[in-house]
């Protein structure tokens, strides 16, 4: 009986059998959420593959969610990352704008302060995966302002005498004024005689016309003459512009009414009948302000340019594809040279520089068995170095400013013409200007935290690896449109727009572990890729 039972025995359990069946996953995720355990919940949808994933999204109750938002943000950001790594086709049906408009609403009225922080990697994810929610949340805010400059154009309006009277006055006034002139105009084409029952067409043919003799030609004149002073009086020429204002107030208060419409759509608790209309378009116009702001400028390729090469791991090529071994960026444009260079110098200092000191480092014996360690000392440099060179380039403004005795606060165009003069000279002086002070106290800081170490100190190719960090930085931050690190530097799943992996990282997963160099950004736009390690 004991062999028997070892023979139907299963295989041994490790937690993760439910990882097989969507079903189990579904009822998971909900145990999960419902708990507010939403990172665990999220480890679970980055193991999860094609197949199940599908099955997952497609059933999920995302209005669930929706319901716990901020605080479920973690887990639909987990989905999104793990759509876009998968990249499943066709392409999956998720309700990604319900989750955007769910964000604007809590954007409009925040009451957590961390909300942006708390929501930031939801929103990219979401624009990486639907790139036309950009679109969409930018006409959206540009009809709910329009809606409120509508809402301003129901004031006061001048009448002929140029007095500010309401509309309705001057149309009351207007078509009053129009009724006299008309019963005026009837009254003397009476008098006139002008007007005939049955006229006769023989009168009117072009012989008889040609007939008329000079005396009623001169009585015909003077007839119409006296018609026209009737009518064409400059005071009835108002009723035109006065109807064009009536009816663009009533296509702004539709275009008001369907704004408010929907955000009771989106927003089902925005009691919108007692509260002032301009203040929720004003309140959601800031949400979708907001959400741009957070999703970042667009990247748009110029296919004038041509683009022989891609730099780095950070610019994409026109065909969309990546290469982590380009020679360089090669352009006619003297400006795309320049962030050529910059970036290819920039990259030169992780794959020659930043090699060349790790090997020197693995050399000593006291750091032999600390690789860990010798990582972050060298990433710590290059981010200590744009730090400090930033920091620097503020202080030399400053500087002038109070040696010219001018107030630090000014805005004057005096004042802010002697910082450009400032900034570009720094500009032009970038390869000569003395950085010692600078490196001295990025050297000083590593050996100070690093006390415990003293071979440090006697490291040429450390000491020439944060010379060459300090320069590219002073370079980089004086530019005519500086460069910046991306300073987020919290561990999570991999952005494919602004990770690569390290050549030795765990491809199965895109669970963050280290950053090994930051990604380099300029105007919003990643143009160097962050090196991790999953």
């Amino acid at each position: 009986m004991a062999d028997s039972r070892e023979r139907i025995r299963g295989p041994a359990r490790d937690g993760r059998e439910f990882l097989t069946s969507p079903r189990q996953v579904l009822r998971r995720l909900m145990l999960l959420s419902e708990g507010r355990q939403y990172r665990e919940a999220a480890g679970v949808v980055g193991r999860l593959g094609p197949s199940v994933l599908r099955s997952v999204v497609a059933e999920l109750p995302i209005d669930l969610l929706l319901e716990h938002l901020p605080h479920s943000a973690y887990l639909l950001e987990s989905f999104y990352s793990r759509l876009i790594t998968v990249n499943p086709s066709p392409k999956l049906d998720v309700p990604t704008e319900s989750i955007v408009w769910q964000l604007v609403r809590l954007f409009s009225n925040p009451h957590d302060t961390n909300i942006k922080q708390r929501c930031s990697k939801l929103i990219q994810s979401l624009v990486q995966y639907e790139p036309n929610l950009r679109h969409t949340i930018r006409d959206t805010r540009k009809s709910f302002n329009n809606a409120v400059q509508g809402l301003g154009s129901h004031g006061l309006t001048t009448d002929a005498s140029g007095q500010l009277i309401s509309l309705h006055s001057a149309l009351k006034t207007e078509l009053q004024r129009h009724v006299d002139t008309y019963k005026m105009a009837l009254h003397k084409l009476e008098e006139l005689s002008m007007i005939t029952v049955k006229p006769d067409p023989a009168q009117s043919s072009h012989q008889r016309l040609l007939a008329i003799s000079y005396g009623d030609i001169q009585q015909r004149l003077i007839d119409n003459k006296t018609l026209l002073t009737i009518l064409d009086k400059p005071a009835l020429k108002q009723l035109t512009s006065l109807i064009e204002n009536l009816s663009q107030r009533v296509e702004n208060d539709k275009e008001v009414l369907k704004c408010v419409g929907q955000l009771k759509r989106v927003d089902l608790q925005a009691n919108v009948e007692k509260r002032p209309a301009a203040g929720l378009l004003m309140n959601f116009a800031r949400g979708c302000e907001i959400i741009l702001n957070v999703m970042g400028n667009e990247i748009v390729s110029n296919s004038k340019t041509p683009i022989v090469t891609t730099i780095a791991n950070g610019l994409n090529s026109p065909n969309g594809s990546n290469s982590s071994y380009s020679d360089g960026y090669h352009s006619d444009d003297s400006t795309n040279e320049d962030i050529g260079s910059m970036v290819t110098q920039y990259r030169s200092l992780y794959l020659e520089n930043r090699s060349d000191t790790l090997e020197s480092l693995d050399s000593m014996p006291q750091l032999k068995h600390v690789h860990n360690l010798k990582a972050k000392i060298l990433f710590s440099i290059i981010v200590l170095s744009f730090r400090l060179c930033h920091g620097m380039r503020e202080r030399k403004v400053l500087e002038v400013r109070r040696t010219l005795y001018c107030p630090l606060d000014s805005t004057n165009e005096i004042t802010l013409a002697l910082d450009r003069s400032v900034r570009n000279y720094l500009h032009e002086t970038i390869e000569t200007f003395p950085l010692g002070e600078i490196e001295r106290t990025v050297f000083n800081q590593v050996l100070s935290t690093l006390h415990e170490y003293p071979c440090l100190d006697s490291c040429p190719s450390l000491t020439h690896y944060v010379s060459n960090c300090v320069r590219l930085a002073w370079k980089m931050v004086n530019q005519k449109v500086p460069y910046y690190l991306d300073t987020d530097f919290n561990l999570g799943f991999l952005r494919p727009e602004k990770h690569d992996r390290h050549l030795q990282s765990d491809r199965r997963s895109d669970l963050i572990k280290a950053f090994l160099w930051p990604a380099l950004m300029q105007n919003n736009r990643c143009v160097f890729k962050a090196i991790v390690a999953t």
